[in-house]
């Protein structure tokens, strides 16, 4: 899984579901900088409740 076409996916979606913060979790040591700043702006979207952890929703 790549990070940032996951941030696209939930940015576009706006659904993560649990495998995913499972795989983020799982990987985190393995991310750089960047890629931990996306990680965060999915938390922050998260909390607001833009983004909804569940499902995928199917196109």
């Amino acid at each position: 899984m790549n990070l940032g076409l996951l941030f696209l996916k939930v940015n576009t979606l706006g659904v993560i579901t649990l495998s995913e913060l499972d795989w983020i979790t799982n990987h985190q040591t393995e991310f750089s900088r960047l890629d931990m700043a996306l990680v965060i702006k999915i938390g922050r979207i998260m909390d607001s409740g833009i983004v909804e952890i569940g499902n995928s929703l199917p196109i």
